[in-house]
């Protein structure tokens, strides 16, 4: 039996070996750019890069770069490269794998003898990939998006989903009981699950969570049990279900370590205090940023929740409650526009006024819920940012015969009447809408109600038909 299973069990195992071969062998004959390249090992002195991929008579040879000119060899898979000294440094021309991880072995003498340092190396070319394929694992579907433009989602065989956020970082969600594929991209942060030990810094998630009945997955918190308008976050919290961990610039390493952390939400403003992620990182906690702020259209923030669902093993309900609010916020859009001009700004501490970007969500929801944006004719270099700031000049000559005028108390709640604002710039008492007595504040609860952005489209609506009562996050200035 088994003379007869031998040449079946040898041609298996020949087309495991050649798998990667056969699939080079598809690319024509030429040099190509990798998609992408990473390294890890070494000290970090030392810079890796890899220029080019050359494919003659199916072989693919990639040149490795080295930045210092002390490497004289590198080994790969028991074979010696020699290198070739230039003004940057060294390079290799190595037949190296493509798409999967490899090890390779530099040997430097930049020391007293020679040493032998081992790197991981990733060469990412999509032309030589399977369609769709992810470290052998075959592609099975994507997340239908509507809305949101920041991420995608795709599904892989054994349960398997890669996360890729735009302008972030990719996350591999790896089933319980299961292990990452060999040969995953190194830049790739794998999330094991369970995810039931998540450290919320990012404040505007907490909403989704909630609305997911995932609230028994977060264990930690960046907000006191008092900064939270999510009724349920404060409850957990003053019930001890949730632990206060320390704000996002400052968390409380040792109490995330010891309760056995296993992610932390965070969202762009981490990108401004990096040793915060590395030390994270450093304790094995991995570290997910949200960018969904970035979203030029409010339903895209809420669609969000999608993510969520699929870190948290919550997709039906998570598809489930983006249907009805995606039904809601279409109904409204529906409705006629006014062409009442609105402003949304706050004046600060050094006296610009700062409004948002015209592709900002927020300038967004003025116009589904009727209005007409003031700043909607803004630059092209200003159009995409989330907010911009303005002399007081400036505003006043875009602004002063706008309808009506939002003032943003979440950033500045030091205005409390329209003597309040008058006080902030003596040029608002020129404006149409402060003379006529047409201006609303924000509630403070605006930004972490990501799951109810129609609850501020109709109050926008009712505020350009005249109506105050009712309103959930907007309140007319006496």
């Amino acid at each position: 039996m088994m003379k007869k299973c031998f040449p079946l069990l040898l041609a298996a195992m020949i087309l495991i070996l050649c798998a990667g071969a056969l699939a080079e062998a598809s690319l024509p004959d030429g040099d190509y750019l990798p998609d992408d390249f990473s390294f890890s090992g070494g000290s970090g002195r030392v810079e890796i890069t890899c220029p080019r991929v050359t494919v003659r008579s199916g072989e693919a040879t990639a040149t490795i770069a080295f930045s210092s000119p002390n490497y004289t060899r590198v080994v790969l898979d028991g074979v010696e490269y020699a290198g070739e000294k230039t003004d940057d440094g060294t390079l290799f021309q190595v037949p190296a794998p493509l798409n999967a991880a490899f090890e390779l072995t530099g040997t430097t003498t930049a020391m007293s003898k020679p040493h032998d340092v081992v790197y991981t190396l990733f060469i990412r070319l999509d032309a030589a990939r399977g369609e769709g394929e992810l470290a052998g694992l075959p592609h099975e579907s994507s997340m239908t998006l509507d809305y949101a433009e920041c991420f995608s989602v795709d599904y892989y065989q054994g349960g398997y989903a890669l996360i890729d956020v735009k302008d972030g970082a990719r996350y591999l969600t790896v089933p319980e009981g299961m292990a990452a594929p060999e040969g995953l991209d190194p830049a790739i942060v794998v999330l094991q699950k369970p995810l039931d030990r998540v450290y919320l810094a990012n404040t505007a998630a907490m909403a989704l969570v909630s609305r997911l009945g995932a609230l028994d997955s977060v264990r930690f918190s960046g907000t006191q049990a008092e900064g939270w308008y999510v009724e349920e976050a404060a409850r957990a919290m003053n019930e001890g279900a949730i632990l206060y961990a320390g704000k996002y610039s400052e968390p409380d390493y040792e109490l995330l370590l010891r309760e056995g952390c296993d992610i932390a939400v965070e969202n762009t403003m981490l990108l401004h205090t990096p040793k915060v992620q590395e030390l994270l990182e450093l304790l094995d906690i991995p570290v997910f940023i949200d960018r969904s702020s970035y979203e030029p259209h409010p339903l895209g923030r809420t669609e969000w929740i999608k993510l969520y669902g699929a870190l948290l093993d919550k997709q039906e309900e998570a598809e489930a409650f983006f249907e009805t609010q995606k039904a809601a916020v279409e109904a409204l859009a529906e409705a006629p526009a006014s062409g009442k001009t609105v402003v949304y700004f706050y004046i600060s501490t050094d006296g610009t006024a700062v409004v948002r970007g015209s592709e900002d969500y927020i300038a967004r929801m003025i116009e589904l819920g009727g209005g007409a944006y003031a700043f909607a004719g803004m630059d092209d270099a200003n159009r995409s940012r989330a907010s911009v700031s303005l002399t007081m000049e400036d505003f006043y000559a875009a602004a002063v015969n706008a309808d009506y005028l939002i003032y943003n108390t979440t950033i500045d709640d030091t205005v409390a009447s329209l003597a309040d604002l008058i006080a902030r710039s003596a040029l608002l008492a020129d404006f149409v809408a402060v003379r006529q007595g047409r201006v609303f504040t924000t509630g403070d609860n605006l930004f972490q109600a990501t799951d109810t952005m129609t609850g501020f489209i109709t109050d926008i609506h009712a505020m350009l038909e005249g109506r105050e009562d009712g309103m959930t996050f907007l309140t007319k200035l006496n």
